[in-house]
């Protein structure tokens, strides 16, 4: 059985960890199926929206496979992808989302903070784990978690290791959507639908602009926004959906679940 399970969903492309015995934890072979998953998805001009989660309830993904640490390192390319197989990928261009169940931890954590934005169950688990055994943070914790959750929430996770739940991520900003238990990919392939019925090129230069606006300075980010929808300005979908305004459509805008 594949270590990595890709699935299409219209236009969505569903990318699972799967080792649900282990949690989900990472080994090189896993890393190399996910860096494949991801360079599939960038290439694809007919995909809009990754999703990444984890095969069954139990687990996003727990880190890194500590019993076979050495096999990530070792896997071809691994300096320019990241130990975790994406974690140093920044060029997708495109939405992804992170699917949490369960367990959301250590080198797993991080693989959810490489996505835009994580939807998680109501038992999910999160936490800095690997802080226990002295494993550090190589796969951009340290970079993203504290643009996520701000520096201190960020330095209390990193420094304490604590384990958090659904909850308490969704207050510090980790999550930004809380679903019954076992229905995260469910409500992910839904804001996914939806983020593909939408124009483009805007959204797509929006998120560009906003990943931007942590390297540049404020004037700087202003240029960079502007060069950036240079093309999406003149989109042709965007007139046809200003038609569809002024005629009185109004579709319903995405709504988190209460």
């Amino acid at each position: 059985m594949p270590k990595v399970l890709t699935e299409r969903r219209e236009r969505t492309w569903i990318v699972a960890i799967n080792r649900p015995e282990v949690r989900n934890c990472v080994d090189g072979e896993t890393a190399q199926g996910l860096f494949e998953a991801v360079e599939a998805f960038k290439d694809d001009d007919s995909l809009d929206v990754m999703i990444l989660t984890g095969s069954g309830d139990r687990a996003f993904c727990s880190g890194a496979d500590l019993k076979n640490v050495g096999s990530l390192n070792a896997r071809e390319g691994a300096g320019k992808s990241g130990p975790m197989g994406i974690s140093r990928i920044t060029d997708v261009g495109k939405p992804v989302i992170a699917a949490v169940n369960g367990y959301c931890t250590a080198g797993g954590l991080e693989l959810a903070c490489w996505c835009d934005f994580r939807i998680g169950s109501s038992d999910a688990q999160f936490g800095v784990l690997n802080r226990r055994w002295g494993v550090p943070l190589v796969d951009g914790g340290t970079q993203r978690l504290p643009r996520i959750v701000g520096l201190a929430n960020a330095l209390y996770l990193i420094v304490t290791g604590a384990q958090i739940d659904a909850q308490t991520a969704q207050r510090m900003g980790l999550v930004q959507e809380i679903v019954p238990p076992g229905k995260a990919l469910d409500r992910a392939i839904e804001v996914a639908e939806t983020l593909s019925t939408y124009p483009q090129p805007a959204m797509r230069a929006d998120r560009r602009a906003a990943l931007a606006s942590f390297t540049l300075g404020i004037e700087d980010g202003l240029r960079f926004e502007v060069e950036a929808h240079r093309e999406s300005m003149s989109d042709p979908a965007m007139a046809k959906w200003l038609e569809r305004f002024a005629a009185g459509e109004r579709p319903q805008p995405i709504r988190p679940p209460h």
